[in-house]
């Protein structure tokens, strides 16, 4: 069950696709093997308010969160995390290489315990 949100400045729009940027991630992440592929989702939520480093306008950021449901191994997360910060680095270059942009990931594990789920995507595939 990963969840990637992705947030961003709103001016972001302005220098990419965040469709592609989107499904960029979930290629990533449904390749790998730690993130089951009928569980992958990714979302996008544009910040239209927001102040970076000295305040000039033309600055972005993405930020990316993913949580995943506990139980990988260190390593494991540690490898994922690392490929879809190179999924996210390479799609965004072109904006990285022109443009003044702030890119990060998190991952996150959630605790089964308190997350309960349940859906039919995995009977559709």
């Amino acid at each position: 069950m990963p969840h990637i949100s992705i947030e961003y400045s709103a001016n972001l729009e302005d220098m990419t696709d965040v469709g592609g940027l989107c499904e960029a991630l979930r290629a990533a992440a449904a390749a790998h093997p730690v993130f089951p592929m009928p569980g992958v989702r990714v979302r996008a939520f544009a910040a239209g308010f927001y102040a970076i480093a000295d305040g000039n306008p033309s600055h972005a950021f993405v930020d990316i969160h993913v949580r995943l449901r506990e139980g990988r191994s260190e390593t494991d997360k540690k490898d994922a995390t690392e490929t879809l910060f190179a999924a996210a680095k390479a799609y965004l270059e072109p904006v990285l290489a022109r443009h003044s942009l702030a890119l990060s990931l998190e991952m996150r594990d959630i605790t089964a315990a308190f997350a309960p789920k349940t859906g039919t995507i995995r009977e559709h595939l």
